[in-house]
């Protein structure tokens, strides 16, 4: 700060150059701005050399609420959500090697390897917004996938530092899931139960006509997604719990993981992921 204190006296004593307080204001505005950016920057570079990355795998259903608290954790962390969708996509876009390898695959028609997966991983996590950490959503999704990730960390001396698990009951996950309705050409979601279009009306058993599903900004037809029924519920719950049950155990281990009853207000919810974030 006396470098402060002595810049700010040198600009209060020159009465010669004519400036006026605005100017002096804003050259001592722009001096401390510049010397608090880089003081901050001198504490991130220390903790990305001599603390470990704080990384954290964020699990959840469908349903489940990961698409609120996924940008809440971004914010309170300054580390960003990486969605293994999102990495794909920018592999391929910026044609890097492993994004050419990607895009070869899914041309055939292919599924995409666990290897090509953790080598997306691999470049993303080498980039400047990830030196403190990242969030995880999405990935791993098996057990294998869990030990390629848990290998890859190991490379630089990192691990997973946090499991955060959303909880939310089956029938409570069809309620929110079935009752969505989207408008296709923007995306705008209604929900029956929770932010229904003003048009909707319903049928003697309380269900909506479907006819009258109408988006509020242009009266156009609202649909569902062929996966928002309860068959597909069904099919994407077995998978969910048989894929990343094994995961949770592979990390309980480490007294990593933490539950977060995501049945409750987003206010209530926050609040228990914020908890569990905490040392």
């Amino acid at each position: 700060m006396s470098s402060f204190f002595s810049k700010f006296a040198m600009l209060c004593c020159d009465g010669t150059t004519g400036r006026n307080k605005v100017d002096v204001d804003r050259e001592i505005y722009t001096s401390v701005t510049k010397e608090a950016e880089e003081a901050i920057q001198k504490i991130e570079d220390k903790f990305a050399t001599y603390w470990p990355r704080n990384i954290i795998i964020l699990f959840g259903p469908p349903g489940g609420g990961k698409g609120t608290v996924a940008p809440n954790m971004e914010k309170l962390l300054n580390t960003p959500q990486l969605s293994t969708g999102d990495m794909l996509r920018a592999a391929v876009a910026q044609k890097t090697e492993i994004g050419l390898k990607a895009q070869e695959v899914m041309k055939a028609g292919g599924l995409v390897s666990d290897d090509i997966v953790i080598g997306i991983i691999r470049d993303r996590i080498k980039e400047n917004d990830c030196k403190l950490g990242f969030i995880l959503d999405g990935f791993p999704r098996t057990l294998s996938q869990a030990k390629a990730l848990d290998e890859l960390l190991r490379e630089e001396g990192a691990r997973v530092t946090k499991v955060i698990a959303l909880t939310v009951p089956d029938e409570v996950l069809e309620e929110r899931i079935c009752g969505r309705w989207i408008h296709k050409s923007s995306g705008r979601s209604y929900h029956v139960k929770f932010a229904p279009p003003k048009s909707m009306e319903v049928d003697e058993h309380g269900k909506p006509i479907p006819e009258s599903m109408k988006d509020d900004e242009t009266g156009e037809d609202l649909m569902q997604r062929p996966d928002d029924t309860p068959e597909s519920l069904v099919k994407r719950l077995e998978g969910y719990y048989t894929e990343t049950l094994p995961i949770l155990d592979h990390y309980e281990s480490y007294g990593i993981v933490k539950r977060v009853n995501a049945n409750q207000s987003q206010g209530g919810v926050w609040d228990e992921v914020d908890n569990a974030l905490k040392r």
